[in-house]
């Protein structure tokens, strides 16, 4: 478990790190330097889940040296659906997620941290409005996790 205390905003206990694969902490399929690393560190504290439609096929080999589960979306649903009930499962109060796209809105917005990555993919505007946290790198958003000193100093009132 993570817990953070944020002044003026509260306790967060953090049991779940939900992320977006493509675009977030991939790029056309490809995992971005530094990402395997501080998720394995995370998992010590965390457990890691990643989410992804697939697109490039790669999803389940770019992560196999990951502590954590790869979750390949339903194909047919809403993939922005398919994420807010994987965070409402996982408890939305116990879960940061972690995503730049339009269909990561919904569990940026549901999770009790979300944080959103204007990555090299870009990021969309809706995510942007749904976030708690914006990072110009995933590897920025990590290090705030594994540096809570650094999420306190963002989001403190």
């Amino acid at each position: 478990m993570l817990t953070v205390d944020i002044p003026g905003q509260g306790v967060l206990n953090l049991e779940h790190i939900v992320l977006d694969f493509n675009g977030t902490m991939a790029l056309d399929g490809v995992l971005l330097p530094g990402v395997k690393e501080r998720l394995n560190l995370l998992a010590e504290k965390l457990q890691v889940h990643i989410l992804t439609a697939d697109t490039f096929g790669t999803g389940k080999a770019a992560c196999r040296e990951i502590k954590g589960r790869v979750h390949i979306l339903e194909q047919g649903r809403a993939g922005a659906e398919l994420k807010k009930e994987f965070i409402e499962t996982l408890g939305k109060d116990k879960t940061v997620a972690v995503g730049n796209g339009t269909n990561d809105t919904l569990m940026l917005k549901a999770a009790a941290l979300g944080i959103m990555v204007l990555g090299p993919e870009g990021a969309s505007g809706k995510a942007l409005a749904a976030a708690d946290v914006i990072v110009t790198d995933i590897n920025h958003g990590l290090d705030m996790l594994l540096n809570p000193k650094r999420l306190v100093a963002t989001l403190r009132a």
